[in-house]
């Protein structure tokens, strides 16, 4: 690309001189440019539209007094040309994926090849409109996670040197028409030749030598230099022919100076494109970009909000791009268990994104707690009573000071136990409700109790109310993570729940314990484990389309969604089996279900109260009987034979 190079003037000549163009950026600019960066740019840097818009020039007042370029959050949008208030300018933003790459380019390269765009344009005779003389360009790069943008303006010009041979003050312009038509907010132009008193806007203007030409003057300088966007315009003039012009400025209404100009032709050769200027300088007035930091306006829980989302979108950005994190954030998770399980599980689903998490549990803090459990420290372990503080209630303000986007609640709830007999049936009852309601408000429930018996009335309103149930427990060494099925599964496939593998119902396991049987014996390490699998696996069973009825053998873009998982620390391996749904199963087969939803909490009552109620309804019992009776009939038939010569431990 060939260039003009500058010369110098004579100490004679009194050459132009421009006011530069100043850029203002409201913060809201920079949030949606945050926002497109995470949902619609993400790694994609290719340039953008977007607009500008200044003072229309009829509304100027004593503080307009450099040419200012506005960008708000509409920026990145269509703006209305019908503001009668404002000029819409257009340009386009390169925003660029690292700091690195962001110093590493070549300014002066780009700000050529802009530049050229724009004498391609303005020399080619297609039809031109101001916008066309006074495009921008911003480079940028968005630190989203600091909340900090660094960003460089350009408006690229086209240098021509012209000096002036005379200056007029105040003229008088009567031609009432030719200010009325500058004017119409929906035909604005910002430049004109006067011929025979008629204005020609910019496709008119007859060539010659010499004319009369309107700049309209986006500010009122102090100094009277005219705004820099008077440049391509004085660029384009030399290209048409013209040598000596009158220009009139006019500003605010009225024309406040005109100008002889004559160009200086040893600097203009119309075969070169001219040298291009036009990187905005800082407030010192030195060349170089500027930086934009939110991270001290913006509230911290917002910043804090749009830190965890990003680092799920660049998750899906670079690895996983057909990934669903809305349908994760949005669900509702209750945990029943807030401790070492429901700590780690909380703090897993809050990494994916999830927003809403209520705790039940009716436990207080101990001592030993807090190091196995992370959301509780020691001070919790005792309170103005001299016990614990609640489980439920602390783990939920735990996760709100990690993170205050959290909609946490906690519940202070003891859940009805089968065979633990009713003895208060207003208290339990009372929780019973408690407990539907809970169901009712979240669509995704953790089983995360330390005993068998816990888990038995969730495990039916989990199926009786179509919702999604995880199950994670723990041995000494080992763990078992597992989905439940849904009555809405086809039977050929539906999976089992945690009970489906027992030929006798749940009962009392926690009475007469001793020490070890009443702590969680097992090694530390497990509960992460079993926790971050629970999550994990919700998480593929929230991309398949089924959800909870997906089959044992899905997949999805995503990953496995197994029934089952269960790891050994001793050997340090891990299985996925499949448990098929059992049809006499003391929690989710369909008649025990059926029985839940005809009659409700008397149903729950006699169930807690007499195992072998449930085992009748669900038919275990005729089981037990069908195997004792098959177990007599194999005595039966094997016979005794002294002369056996197996027989010999009969001696």
């Amino acid at each position: 690309m060939c260039h003009c190079k500058l010369t110098t003037m004579s100490a004679n000549s009194n050459p132009i001189k421009f006011t530069p163009i100043q850029s203002i950026f409201e913060s809201a600019f920079f949030a949606k440019l945050s926002e497109l960066k995470l949902n619609e740019f993400k790694l994609d840097a290719t340039t953008r539209p977007i607009t500008a818009f200044s003072t229309n020039p009829n509304k100027l007042n004593k503080f307009n007094d450099t040419p200012v370029l506005n960008f708000d959050f509409e920026s990145f949008e269509n703006k209305s040309e019908n503001d009668q208030s404002n000029i819409i300018y257009a340009g386009q933003i390169y925003n660029v994926n690292t700091i690195e790459e962001f110093k590493e380019l070549d300014k002066q390269g780009l700000l050529n090849s802009w530049g050229k765009e724009i004498h391609d344009n303005l020399t080619n005779d297609s039809k031109l409109t101001y916008k066309d003389f006074n495009k921008f360009f911003i480079i940028s790069f968005s630190d989203i996670k600091k909340y900090k943008f660094y960003y460089w303006v350009a408006y690229p010009n086209l240098h021509t040197s012209w000096t002036i041979e005379e200056t007029a003050s105040n003229p008088e312009v009567n031609n009432a028409k030719i200010i009325e038509s500058i004017f119409n907010p929906l035909q604005f132009e910002q430049f004109f030749q006067l011929e025979n008193d008629n204005l020609l806007d910019v496709n008119g203007i007859i060539s010659s030598q010499t004319g009369s030409f309107v700049f309209i003057d986006p500010c009122l300088s102090k100094d009277g230099n005219p705004s820099l966007q008077l440049k391509n315009y004085l660029f384009f003039l030399a290209h048409k022919g013209f040598e000596e012009i009158n220009l009139s400025i006019f500003r605010a209404g009225h024309v406040t100076t005109t100008l002889k100009l004559k160009l200086d032709k040893e600097t203009y050769d119309p075969k070169c494109i001219p040298k291009v200027i036009g990187w905005e300088r800082t407030s010192r007035g030195k060349l170089g970009p500027k930086l934009a930091d939110l991270g001290l306006l913006i509230n911290p829980n917002q910043l804090a909000e749009q830190a965890v989302d990003l680092n799920l979108k660049l998750m899906k950005w670079r690895i996983a791009p057909e990934l669903d994190l809305d349908i994760i954030k949005k669900q509702k998770v209750l945990l029943l268990g807030a401790g070492t399980l429901g700590s780690y599980v909380s703090r897993a689903l809050m990494g994916w994104g999830v927003r809403d998490i209520t705790f039940v549990d009716n436990g207080r803090i101990s001592y030993s707690n807090p190091v196995r459990q992370p959301l509780f420290n020691f001070k919790d372990c005792f309170s103005d009573n001299g016990q614990g503080q609640f489980k439920a209630t602390k783990a939920a303000e735990s996760l709100k000071e990690i993170f205050p986007g959290v909609n946490a609640k906690g519940y202070n709830l003891e859940v009805p136990m089968i065979g633990h007999s009713v003895t208060d049936e207003e208290k339990h009852k009372s929780n019973f409700d408690l407990l539907c309601k809970l169901f009712d408000e979240n669509d995704v429930i953790f089983l995360l109790m330390d005993s068998r018996e816990s888990r038995w009335l969730p495990t039916v309103l989990g199926y009786a109310k179509g919702k999604i149930v995880m199950n994670a427990a723990l041995g000494f060494d080992s763990y078992l993570v597992m989905r439940h099925g849904s009555l809405d599964q086809n039977p050929s496939t539906r999976v089992g729940c945690y009970y489906c593998n027992d030929v006798v119902a749940p009962n009392d396991s926690l009475s007469d314990r001793t020490l070890d049987q009443m702590c969680t014996v097992t090694r530390p390490g497990g509960a992460l484990m079993a926790s971050s699998l629970a999550v994990e696996l919700l998480v593929s069973i929230l991309q398949h389309p089924d959800h909870q009825l997906a089959a044992n053998t899905s997949t999805t873009k995503f990953g496995d969604i197994p029934h089952q998982i269960r790891g050994f620390l001793h050997n340090f391996q891990q299985s996925k089996l499949f448990v098929p749904n059992y049809n006499c199963c003391s929690a989710c087969s369909d008649p025990v279900i059926n029985k839940y939803k005809e009659e409700g909490w008397e149903f729950v009552k006699k169930c807690l109260n007499s195992t072998k109620y449930l085992e009748e309804v669900c038919g275990l019992k005729k089981v037990q009987e069908e195997a004792e009776k098959a177990s007599e009939d194999l005595l039966n038939d094997f016979e005794f034979n002294d002369d056996d010569e197996d027989a010999e431990w009969l001696e």
